[in-house]
């Protein structure tokens, strides 16, 4: 806008903060230390609902159900994680400490959705206290030539989002 020989400042909008995210762009972290991208390139995470139950979010916290948090939320308790096969043992070593209860102390586990540019982060979903339940692989086919994914499976204490 032009009023005179002086021009009015526009605000600037930022086309892309004004559009949905792709889901395409994510980063995993798993809570270990010196962690590399090869093995934290996952291709598929599956969040579990968040519900809350209005019967149960009233201020009689001693009502409680088992995965009920405070706040009165419930939670399905099973985050699902897949990448593509590389060797990495890396899900299967915590998995198996779990198993035999020699696992170190419990995770947390991180997503982060990323913007358009792949460096910000524009969401974090923060998983406490997580561990492995289940661990799965795709089946071998000869006259598939698919990519061979695993999939793990986590237990979580809470979740918040940043």
């Amino acid at each position: 806008m032009i009023r005179g020989d002086r021009v009015a400042a526009m605000p600037m909008v930022n086309p892309a903060a004004e559009r949905p995210h792709l889901n395409s762009n994510f980063l995993v972290d798993l809570g270990e230390r010196g962690a590399d991208v090869a093995r934290a390139g996952f291709c598929a995470v599956e969040f579990p609902e968040f519900r809350l139950d209005p019967a149960e979010a009233s201020d009689s916290r001693d009502s409680r159900l088992p995965h009920q948090q405070t706040d009165g939320t419930i939670e399905s308790r099973h985050l699902i994680l897949r990448r593509g096969v590389s060797g990495a043992l890396d899900l299967y070593a915590w998995w198996d400490k779990t198993r035999r209860g020699k696992a170190p102390r419990q995770r947390t586990v991180k997503v982060s959705l990323l913007g358009p540019d792949h460096a910000t982060i524009v969401l974090t979903w923060i998983f406490r206290r997580a561990r492995p339940v289940s661990l799965s692989y795709s089946p071998l086919n000869a006259l598939e030539g698919a990519i061979l994914i695993e999939t793990i499976e986590l237990d979580y204490e809470s979740m918040e989002m940043r």
